[in-house]
C-alpha cells in the first residue's frame, strides 16, 4: 500500500438514481411507490370479492358480478403501493481504509449518498449506520425522509479513518434493526471469516440484505509473477516482506476465488447474490445488478 494518496474528483457523485426493487410486499402503512400488503384507493387490482365482505358500492365490477349464477355482487379491490425503509450497514474494521486506485471510503460515501438520494425521490426512508467493534456514533443516523444532514454524512464517510479487527458494531446494529421488514445495504469487503459472515447474515435475515462488495484490483489480483512485494494488514498493522513468484501469485489468487465462493454461497442462501463492486464505483454495473435482483 503506497502512502500517497491518489488524486479523485471532488464533485459528488449521490445525483446517481440507483432504481431498486422488492421482490416482496411491504406492509407499511404510509403511501410509497413499492407494492404493498395494504388494501387502497388505487394502483393495481388485488381481487375480488363479495359486496357484503367489502361494502363499498362505487366499486361494484358488473362484468364480474354477471358471472356469478346466484346473482351476488362483487366489488374491485386495490393494492395500496407503500414505501419502506431503506438503511447502509457499513463496515469499519481496518480493511476498508485501503487506498489503491480510489480509496474505499470515498466509494462508500458515494454509494451511501446515491442511496439517500434515490429513496428521498420515492417516498422510501434512508438510515445509516456504521460499525467496526461497535456502533460508530457520528455514522449513526437513524432512518428519516428529510435531507437534512446527507451532505454531512457523505463528507463524515468520505474523511472517516477505519480501523480494528472487528465487526461487533454491524451485530449490533442488526439488533437495532428488528422489526418490520426492511431493505438493507450491507457494504464491506468481506474479508471475513466464513463463520462471521454466516452470522452477520442469519442476525439480518428478517430483511432484504443487499451485498455489496467492496474491492480494489490492488488488493487481490495486481501482483507481479517475481520481485519482493511487501503486504500489510490494515486491520493489525504488521508489514510482511514476500519474494513473488508464479506459483504463490497463484495461490493467493486462488484463495481469494475461494473466499469470493464462499461469500456468494451464503449470500444466495439468505436471499440475494453479492454485487462485487471494484474502486471507483461502475454505476452501470451496480445499476444492472439491482435490477436484475428484482426481475
Amino acid at each position: 500500500m503506497t502512502d500517497a494518496l491518489p488524486q479523485e474528483p471532488t464533485e459528488a457523485r449521490h445525483s446517481v438514481d440507483l432504481p431498486y426493487r422488492l421482490a416482496w410486499r411491504s406492509s407499511a402503512v404510509r403511501i410509497g411507490a413499492h407494492r404493498g400488503t395494504i388494501e387502497g384507493a388505487g394502483g393495481l387490482l388485488r381481487d375480488y370479492v363479495s359486496l357484503l365482505r367489502s361494502p363499498d358500492p362505487r366499486r361494484i365490477d358488473l362484468r364480474h358480478s354477471m358471472r356469478d349464477p346466484f346473482g351476488n355482487l362483487y366489488v374491485k379491490r386495490f393494492e395500496q403501493k407503500s414505501a419502506i425503509t431503506l438503511y447502509a450497514l457499513v463496515d469499519l474494521s481496518g480493511s476498508m481504509g485501503f487506498v489503491g486506485d480510489s480509496r474505499k471510503m470515498r466509494a462508500v460515501a458515494d454509494i451511501c449518498g446515491a442511496l439517500a438520494a434515490s429513496s428521498r425521490r420515492i417516498g422510501d426512508s434512508f438510515g445509516l449506520i456504521g460499525g467496526h467493534r461497535t456502533i460508530v456514533p457520528e455514522l449513526f443516523i437513524p432512518a428519516t425522509r428529510s435531507r437534512a444532514g446527507e451532505a454531512e454524512m457523505i463528507r463524515a464517510l468520505r474523511s472517516y479513518a477505519p480501523s480494528g479487527r472487528s465487526v461487533d458494531g454491524l451485530f449490533e446494529a442488526a439488533g437495532y434493526l428488528s422489526g418490520r421488514r426492511k431493505l438493507v445495504f450491507l457494504i464491506s469487503d468481506f474479508y471475513l471469516p466464513a463463520d462471521t459472515i454466516e452470522r452477520l447474515f442469519e442476525a439480518l435475515a428478517g430483511h432484504d440484505v443487499v451485498p455489496v462488495v467492496l474491492r480494489d484490483p490492488k488488493e487481490t489480483e495486481d501482483f507481479p509473477s517475481w520481485g519482493l512485494v511487501t503486504l500489510q494488514d490494515l486491520e493489525t498493522g504488521r508489514r510482511r516482506l514476500l519474494a513473488m513468484r508464479p506459483s504463490l501469485r497463484e495461490k493467493l489468487l486462488a484463495e481469494a476465488a475461494t473466499q469470493r465462493e464462499t461469500l456468494g454461497r451464503i449470500a444466495r442462501r439468505y436471499g440475494r447474490a453479492p454485487c462485487e463492486l471494484q474502486t471507483p464505483v461502475d454505476w452501470e454495473r451496480f445499476t444492472d445488478y439491482l435490477m436484475g435482483e428484482a426481475a
